[in-house]
């Protein structure tokens, strides 16, 4: 007998430390971003949300009701990459959308790589893309590193940016829609050619079956009481479509080699998380040894919040639709992983604010808009007055001012006198809060907590050389649809819920940043947190 117990103590300690050793992670973490999702679309429509999409997330899981985006100008590409790297723009270069590379001079769109090429697709522009241009590593990497790349980290949008940066540089694929063809491709970044079953996929035209399906209300106009009425002045037509009202049609784009539209219906939310289901499918994503990440962006929110605005029936009827989306996308990850076996967290990229027609016809007179090409021609027009050259602005992007510096320079003229100059006259426009020198930012007078949101967002490689922002309540654009990329709450103010397996049910209305995410994703995996991280864990979650 005693043998025995002395057998038996080495090996229920070797068990004991074999438990405490192994780290508890769950089977997968999904991030989903809502492109151009308010924070208050959370409770806004609240009313008719059933008990299992939003209400679902917000009852079981965390919800910081205070996370702001902690840069400007808030955009999409900056913002995926925040959301996953913890990291800033000034940090993780990805300043924009579009900017110009200041040692060239070269226009540059954020995944835009030359040296890969399209897989999937014939077209080298939908193609040629990868997360070259970003200058950190993302949360979805640093996994993929703390367990030797056995870690399958897939990411997945109708845009290429919305997939690619989340997803990481040493993602195993990242996919995105191509406009030509309708189908979900890739780049030789990831792969020289699509698997069987993506291609598979690919061939039952998904999209065509679901663009047969006009686009009318869920429910009886009545209880749209969070919408003005149809068919407003202030909506943007949508080019398949003949008019501005319900039911909105797409069956003019099948087969039509120009899928564009289909991005600006509710079925490309549909189209997005049944491909997701698809990927957890073939991938088997969650049903591996180690912790696997899925990053979904859904891209449509964001084309029809652009076209009809936040106080129409399409963003709230699309955002009705989102909810049972994601009821029935949960009750698909609790079918395949169990529940309390994957962590999920949901943001957005960006808010969006209301169209200036709306608001001055709802009595908001300090209200309005100017469209990016104007800001180029008014600030030229004014140069060609001042220095005799109405060339010396190249470009606009996300309010920053790009300036043809060798004209500048080959005129003999004094690059920051023709700065100030122009920075000078831009404050003189009605329609502008503030502008300024980007090089000048730490001598200009500010609110500082606007000053350090312009800092973040200042990567000098890339950056603009005059910086504006509009008044509040006045937009870069058209006069209809929306645009964003402000400081207000109405672009910066984002949903942050965490969802599942490590993650204690409440909230907090402290103020917390966009850039806090990743690092507590981080944190609950047990992991490094990206190499760009600025941002802090949330530990109230932390169970």
């Amino acid at each position: 007998m005693y043998y025995k117990r002395v057998f038996a103590f080495p090996v229920l300690l070797f068990l004991f430390l074999s438990s405490v050793a192994q780290v508890s992670r769950p089977k997968l973490v999904v991030g989903l971003v809502i492109d151009q999702m308010r924070w208050d679309y959370l409770y806004r429509y609240s009313d008719l949300y059933g008990a299992n999409g939003f209400k679902r997330l917000l009852r079981e899981g965390f919800s910081a009701e205070n996370a702001m985006i902690p840069y400007a100008p808030t955009v999409t590409a900056a913002g995926h990459t925040c959301i996953y790297t913890g990291s800033v723009p000034a940090i993780h270069g990805i300043v924009a959308n579009d900017w110009v590379e200041r040692e060239t001079g070269a226009r540059m769109y954020c995944a835009t790589d030359t040296s890969v090429r399209p897989v999937g697709s014939g077209s080298m522009w939908e193609g040629q893309m990868s997360p070259r241009n970003m200058l950190v590593n993302s949360v979805a990497d640093e996994l993929r590193l703390a367990t030797n790349f056995r870690s399958k980290v897939i990411g997945i949008a109708l845009k290429d940016r919305g997939g690619i940066f989340p997803a990481g540089h040493s993602a195993n694929a990242a996919y995105w829609f191509d406009d030509k063809t309708g189908r979900w491709i890739t780049s030789t970044y990831y792969m020289n050619e699509l698997p069987q079953w993506v291609s598979r996929y690919n061939d039952r035209r998904v999209p065509d079956s679901l663009m047969r399906n006009d686009w009318n209300l869920l429910y009886d106009p009545s209880k749209y009481t969070q919408s003005t009425g149809d068919d407003m002045p202030w909506e943007r037509l949508l080019e398949s479509d003949k008019k501005r009202t319900f039911p909105h049609s797409y069956t003019s784009v099948i087969g039509s080699n120009k899928y564009d539209p289909f991005r600006s219906s509710p079925y490309g939310t549909t189209y997005t998380f049944d491909f997701a289901r698809e990927i957890i499918r073939h991938e088997r994503m969650g049903q591996g040894s180690e912790t696997d990440m899925l990053c979904v962006s859904i891209s449509s929110t964001d084309y029809i919040g652009h076209r009809y605005g936040p106080n129409s029936l399409e963003v709230q009827d699309l955002y009705l639709r989102l909810d049972k989306e994601i009821a029935s996308f949960l009750s698909y990850l609790d079918q395949t992983l169990g529940k309390g076996n994957y962590t999920l967290f949901l943001s957005a990229d960006h808010g969006a604010p209301n169209n200036s027609l709306f608001l001055k016809a709802n009595k908001y007179l300090n209200a309005g808009n100017l469209s990016g090409g104007g800001a180029v021609r008014s600030m030229n027009n004014f140069c060609k007055q001042k220095f005799g050259d109405s060339l010396l602005v190249k470009r606009v992007y996300d309010f920053q001012a790009y300036l043809d510096l060798k004209r500048i320079d080959s005129l003999g003229l004094n690059l920051k006198t023709v700065k100030k100059e122009i920075a000078g006259y831009l404050k003189t426009l009605p329609e502008i809060w503030n502008a300024f020198d980007e090089e000048e930012l730490m001598t200009t007078i500010l609110p500082p907590v606007v000053k350090e949101k312009i800092a973040n967002s200042y990567y000098f490689r890339r950056s603009g050389d005059i910086q504006y922002f509009y008044k509040p309540q006045y937009i870069e654009g058209p006069a209809d649809g929306v645009e964003h990329g402000a400081w207000y709450p109405y672009d910066s103010h984002i949903p942050c819920v965490f969802f599942g397996w490590g993650v204690k049910p409440g909230r907090t209305n402290r103020e917390t940043s966009m850039a806090d995410i990743a690092p507590t994703i981080a944190a609950m995996l047990r992991i490094q947190m990206p190499s760009g991280c600025i941002g802090q864990v949330i530990t109230e979650l932390m169970k």
